[in-house]
């Protein structure tokens, strides 16, 4: 482990100011005095922010990523909390129908626990709590121009700010800009060759609208999700999402010839005419808070910097700026906090200054980024479509297998928690493969299936019933 206290204070840039971001900052305080460039300006407190339209669409934590976040930042959890949000026992409080139709049953002894709020509410606590460190300064309102040094050392940055460029040097520059991260292009102009991409892009379209929470359901709500099946064309889905405030975000999404419209008037219809109606039918006893927001920024899009052949000391990429996932899926918060749990072991290992720190933050942080790719893509790639190259004979092996699983899931308790080890990202997508899951899959006992959503009768009830 680096001696921190024996060597001179280093200095570190974080290129992005939302959850990765900031996250990357909280643990590079421990060994660097950070400085955050943001080329927004952030708001104060719960409310929208510029550069992030995918927060106005429903947002899951689940719990590798709850666990992820709480080992970061303790106590944030129950900040959260004390703000509104939700720490939920998963498979008591959701009901989701598979892409392949089984609906799971419900049971309240899974270990997962998932955290439900807005991103608005979920961005503003963490960056309350990070930006309160005085190692940690926010340079609003800046543009990073480019990296400074050479394809063996990243210096630094050049940025602009008020219209006026200026140099920061820095031990180490991690890249969180999001989606729309210029990595690429920096590392061209520095003489490196470019980095392996790919995109798969099923063609989604989101569309998303605020309720105030129907009867007597604000507190206690399930998460309510019907997903989207590949082998359907277009595609249609849905998910409500009790958040804080006693409302619920409901976000429907559809593929290519079967998205979902800005037209307020068509989004229970749209919720209607899913795979099943119970969302639709849900929001009948809703009243809306907001218009309807639409997004088609989904797909799924990753860069192998793990994979380069030379990569500059100095310099590191995490979150969407290293793959961004369809939002479907819920994983891409979960990914990013754990690709930071990553950081900071690579960082109580060896100083950030030493030859080889960067390459060794971008392979290991590349592992939660592998997971939640294999999740996204091996659904998505089989929408019609979706990528230039057709399913691999391993990927269309894997999803028959995945099937199977989510059939065991459905019918057999035992199954679903090994399931859900998986899509929570608490073990990697290789835990459906072990000897236990394959009995189960293959030889264990199953129940019938569930004929519709396992709703409670007093939650159906609570959905429709005025409140006195």
């Amino acid at each position: 482990m680096s001696d921190t206290k024996s060597t001179a204070r280093r200095s570190a840039i974080v290129v992005g100011g939302g959850m990765t971001g900031m996250l990357a900052a909280s643990v590079l305080a421990g060994y660097a005095d950070v400085t955050i460039i943001e080329r927004d300006l952030l708001p104060d407190g719960p409310r929208p922010r510029k550069g992030l339209p995918q927060a106005r669409h429903a947002h899951v934590l689940w719990s590798g990523g709850v666990k992820a976040l709480e080992d970061l930042l303790p106590g944030v959890v129950d900040q959260l909390v004390d703000r509104g949000a939700r720490r939920t026992p998963v498979m008591a409080d959701l009901v989701s129908k598979a892409p392949s139709g089984q609906w799971f049953r419900r049971f309240t002894h899974g270990g997962h626990v998932s955290l439900l709020c807005s991103r608005d509410l979920l961005d503003a606590v963490i960056r309350d709590r990070v930006l309160a460190d005085h190692r940690v300064t926010l340079r609003q309102e800046t543009e990073l121009l480019s990296l400074e040094g050479n394809a063996r050392r990243v210096s630094g940055v050049r940025i602009r700010s008020a219209h006026t460029e200026s140099t920061l040097p820095a031990d180490l520059v991690i890249d969180a800009g999001g989606r729309g991260s210029r990595a690429p292009q920096w590392l061209r102009d520095l003489g490196l060759p470019p980095v392996q991409e790919r995109t798969v892009d099923a063609g989604f379209g989101y569309a998303s609208r605020i309720y105030r929470a129907p009867g007597s359901t604000a507190d206690g709500f399930p998460i309510v999700n019907v997903q989207a099946d590949p082998r359907q064309n277009p595609g249609r889905g849905g998910i409500i999402t009790p958040i804080e405030g006693g409302r619920w975000l409901v976000t429907l999404a559809g593929t290519r010839g079967g998205r979902p419209s800005a037209d307020n008037e068509q989004f229970v219809p749209f919720a209607l005419g899913l795979p099943h109606p119970v969302i639709g039918e849900l929001l009948a006893g809703a009243e809306p808070e907001t218009d309807v927001v639409t997004s088609r920024s989904t797909a799924n899009r990753r860069r192998y910097y793990e994979k380069a052949a030379r990569w500059p000391d100095g310099f590191a990429v995490l979150g969407e700026a290293v793959a961004g996932y369809n939002p479907v899926y819920g994983h891409g918060l979960s990914a990013a906090a754990q690709s930071v749990v990553a950081l900071r072991r690579v960082l109580e290992r060896q100083d950030l200054r030493t030859p080889g720190t960067a390459r060794r933050v971008q392979k290991s942080a590349a592992r939660p980024v592998e997971n939640a790719w294999s999740l996204a893509v091996g659904q998505d790639v089989f929408y019609p479509g979706a990528s230039d190259e057709p399913p691999t004979r391993l990927e269309r092996a894997l999803a028959a297998f995945v099937d199977r699983a989510v059939d065991a899931g459905s019918r057999n308790p035992r199954a679903l928690r090994i399931l859900l080890d998986v899509m929570s990202m608490e073990k990697p997508p290789s835990r459906l493969l072990m000897p236990d899951m394959l009995a189960l899959v293959c030889l264990g006992r199953k129940k019938p299936h569930l004929a519709g959503p396992p709703l409670a009768d007093h939650e159906r009830e609570a959905a429709t019933t005025p409140l006195s």
